[in-house]
């Protein structure tokens, strides 16, 4: 049985990386202190803040709800859920979210994408669900935002950790997306947008499961039945074997890419304007944002 590098108590944990064990109390001091560093490095919250958690009620939102809550920050927290409208599937999570926030004491809104868009994603992807990640985070992405400007938020901190940051940069170049590769260029977004936060960033999936088991903060939950279409499913099978066969590929990927765009310099060139959609009135950088072209293709 292994043991607690620092106490001798039975571990819960070894850090194939650094080959450090640690007993429950100790692991969870140990990631909280990482999300609040992570926070503090990169200037993710400023003071008094409001800042509004995307709470699916899944086990990364439910631990970082968690995890913040416990930081003392000088910032306001307020959750947001977004109901996609999934059968057999939502039902479940929203519960877990709407018992979460309410024992924390968290201010909670449930958005729907029949409030956004007037039918659910069970509906819009009727005719085919090939595409349907693509189009759920979309209309997920316009939902948040809707929602935090509702509430007067003033940054949204959603629940990616270390695992979906790897993947993301993969899936980048796998689709030649050489834009969001580089990020070298200039653009009056952040004007138009509340700037979204990761605080969980530099935390694996398997620490932040972790965290929450140790915590008893997780309850099973159901699968999303449209997982299976998406690209990132595959990415994380394939980048799991990797982190297994050779630990800290995940970490070497999101520090690689960060060394990447600190060698790009400051972005240069014009600026690419923002706009307003002429549909919604949200921001856009073409005559529709990104969601209201989406729905104008399903009206055809």
């Amino acid at each position: 049985m292994a043991v607690c590098d620092l106490c001798g108590e039975r571990a819960v944990l070894r850090d194939p990386v650094n080959k450090v064990a640690l007993c429950g109390s100790h692991f969870s001091a140990w990631y909280e202190d990482c999300v609040a560093d992570t926070i503090r490095r990169y200037r993710m919250i400023p003071p008094k803040a409001r800042v509004a958690v995307g709470l699916s009620g899944g086990k990364d939102s439910t631990v970082l709800l968690s995890v913040l809550t416990k930081l003392g920050l000088d910032a306001e927290l307020v959750a947001i859920t977004v109901d996609e409208g999934i059968a057999n599937y939502r039902e479940d999570t929203i519960a877990a979210a709407v018992s979460l926030s309410q024992r924390l004491g968290i201010e909670h809104r449930i958005i729907s994408f029949s409030d956004i868009c007037g039918k659910p994603l069970d509906e819009i992807l009727a005719v085919s669900s090939k595409q349907a990640c693509s189009i759920c985070g979309t209309l997920r992405r316009r939902a948040l935002h809707t929602a935090a400007r509702e509430m007067d938020a003033t940054r949204i901190a959603t629940g990616h950790c270390m695992d979906d940051e790897a993947q993301s940069v993969l899936m980048n170049y796998l689709r030649g997306d050489i834009t969001r590769v580089a990020e070298n260029y200039r653009t009056n977004a952040a004007e138009l947008f509340i700037p979204r936060i990761k605080p969980l960033c530099r935390c694996t999936e398997r620490a932040t499961v972790a965290y929450g088991k140790v915590n008893r903060l997780l309850v099973p939950l159901p699968e999303c039945p449209y997982t299976k279409y998406a690209l990132r499913a595959k990415v994380r099978t394939e980048l799991g074997v990797l982190e297994y066969k050779y630990p800290g590929t995940m970490y070497n990927i999101v520090t690689g890419q960060e060394r990447l765009l600190a060698k790009l310099g400051p972005a240069i060139g014009e600026v690419v304007v923002m706009g307003v959609c002429e549909r919604c009135s949200q921001p856009a950088r073409n005559r529709l944002c990104a969601a209201c072209t989406l729905l104008e293709r399903q009206e055809r």
